[in-house]
Formats: structure tokens, sequence, C-alpha cells
């Protein structure tokens, strides 16, 4: 008789369960993530607005006292002889979209939960609140082996496939496995890493049409010029928002001791008793930091630090400067 593996159950700290995934809704009633309620900061010391849903071509019609030079149309006029204005109208919904990264550094944790975890929870959080708003939603969820492109669906029967598909990504299943198999290594390559990357931003940008809400929910380790590259351009006609998701123990090592560190396979030791070392370790982390900022001031981008220690909605509220 052939066994099958018991797969492990999910606790909401190595693995997300889809029932916390589904029971952010009413959490998600303090996320409005509408036109003006939001006055994001952007990487620096000024702030700007999202713009919110943009416009549409209606018709066209014979120019008016008081309509705008810069909505005529010029070949229409030529070929009429009279002056033609075009006529828009507000879109009555904006596409929100959602890219979630479940490469192998996301599936690490020492305190609070795996980053992979925090950035399901922030990723449903959103998701509900784009249904809240009437908004559309779509996104793509990948890892170094599976990219789940979901096209954009509103309502909450796109809110719970979306979460469906958060929850039930193989990336979960893979690192479970992994950690099972103790004497199987797994050790994803830089380079795989990085093109997963690029190649998870290339698809979205195809499928993004402009006037897109878009959230970026990563750590965004091994980020090449080429996905810089996706980025910009997908930042030209659309909000962008870059969530870094970062353990506290990147951002800085414990206080003097020896520690060890494990993953079920390699143990590392740890000596914290030079200043140096740690001095040098922290301002790595602030250098990719400032680095990240640095990209979405360039870019127009907005940009979030979320801690795995956080109070998730309390970051998302502070960091998108949500107005009460």
């Amino acid at each position: 008789m052939r066994q099958t593996m018991k797969q492990p159950a999910a606790d909401d700290i190595t693995r997300i369960r889809q029932s916390t995934l589904i029971s952010l809704n009413r959490e998600a009633k303090n996320l409005p993530l509408t036109p003006g309620k939001i006055t994001a900061k952007l990487s620096g010391a000024y702030l700007t607005i999202f713009k919110g849903l943009g416009m549409e071509f209606d018709e066209v019609r014979p120019y008016q006292a008081g309509d705008d030079l810069y909505s005529i149309d010029w070949n229409v006029t030529a070929r009429t002889g009279e002056a033609h204005t075009k006529v828009f109208r507000e879109e009555r919904e904006r596409p929100v979209l959602m890219w979630v990264d479940y490469r192998q550094p996301m599936f690490f944790g020492t305190r609070g939960s795996f980053k992979s975890v925090v950035a399901a929870k922030t990723a449903a959080l959103l998701a509900w609140s784009t249904a809240q708003h009437g908004d559309r939603l779509g996104g793509l969820i990948f890892s170094e082996n599976q990219h789940d492109e979901l096209r954009p669906l509103r309502g909450k029967t796109g809110t719970l496939h979306f979460i469906h598909r958060l929850s039930n990504h193989s990336a979960w299943d893979e690192y479970q496995q992994n950690q099972q198999h103790a004497g199987k290594p797994y050790d994803i390559k830089k380079a795989a890493l990085e093109q997963s990357a690029a190649q998870a931003l290339h698809r979205l940008r195809r499928v993004t049409h402009s006037g897109s809400l878009i959230f970026l929910i990563s750590d965004f380790r091994h980020f090449n010029s080429l996905a810089e590259s996706y980025l910009a351009a997908m930042s030209c006609h659309n909000d962008v928002v870059m969530i870094n998701i970062h353990d506290p123990l990147e951002s800085r090592l414990p206080s003097a001791g020896h520690y060890r560190f494990s993953n079920s396979k390699t143990n590392i030791d740890v000596d914290t008793h030079n200043q140096k070392t740690c001095d040098d370790y922290q301002q790595q982390f602030i250098q990719r930091q400032q680095y990240l900022k640095n990209m979405c001031r360039r870019m127009g981008m907005f940009y979030l630090s979320i801690s795995t220690a956080d109070e998730l909605v309390s970051s998302l509220q502070s960091g998108l400067g949500l107005k009460r």
C-alpha cells in the first residue's frame, strides 16, 4: 500500500491558514484605499497622493465656450472645419494588482512569523479593502518554481479566489517538504532568484493597464537591473507601492553573546561580542533600505517598510498615511 505524506497543519507562523486570511475582512475596513483618503509618504520629506480613478474617452462634440483647449480633437476639427473637443468621463473602477513574493528568502523569521506569512496577510488586507471599494483585484503570486497569474475580478468572489491562491501556493509545500528531507540540499542560486523576480515583474507589466494601483510585497532581495527596468516602465502610468517585509534579525544582530541559528539542516554560530561586526551588519541593512527608498523616489513610487514584529494594520495605516 502506498503511503501518502501527511501535510503539516498551518499555524500562521511558518504557514498561513486560509481561514486567517478570510477573517481579515473586518480589519480591512481600517484600510480605505480610496482617493483622497490616502496621503502616502513618498520616500522623502514630502507628501503625494494616489492618482485614484482615471478618465476614459466618451465622445467628441462641437467645441463649447469654457472647454479645455487641450481637449480639442484636432483631427476631427481639421476634417469638419469646425472646432470639436473630446469629452471624458471618470472610470467606474480601478484595477488593483498584487505582486506577492514567495521565493526562498521569504521563508524566514525570528520574531512574529515568517516574512511569507506577513506578506500573505498584507496582500489579503489590501485585497479585502479593494473589494470593499468596488475595484477589480488581480495580480501575480510567484516563487522560483511557480507563477500564479490572476486576472482582475470584482467583488468578494475575486477576493476569495485570490486568498485561496495565497494560502495554497506550491511554495508552502516545497518549504515544508524541504524541512522534512534533511539530507536533500535546498539552495536556490542567486541567479535563479533574480530571474524569477524579473520574470514576475515582466509578466505583471504585460497585463497592467494604465491607471492601475500596484502593490509589490517582498523583501526585495536579489533584485537586478532588469527587474528595475520593468519597475520603471510600470511606474510611469500607474501608482506603485513597494512594501518591504523584513525580519528584525535582518536589521540588527542580537546583543553581545554566542548564538546558533538553524534551518534544520545547517547550523550557523554567530559571536556578536565584536561591536564593529554588529555595526557593519546594521549599516548594510540601512544602506539597502536607502537604496530602495532612492529607487522609489527616482521612479515616483511609494515605499513602506514593515517588520515581522510590527502590528500589521497599524503599520499599513501609518505607512500609507491613511486619513481616519
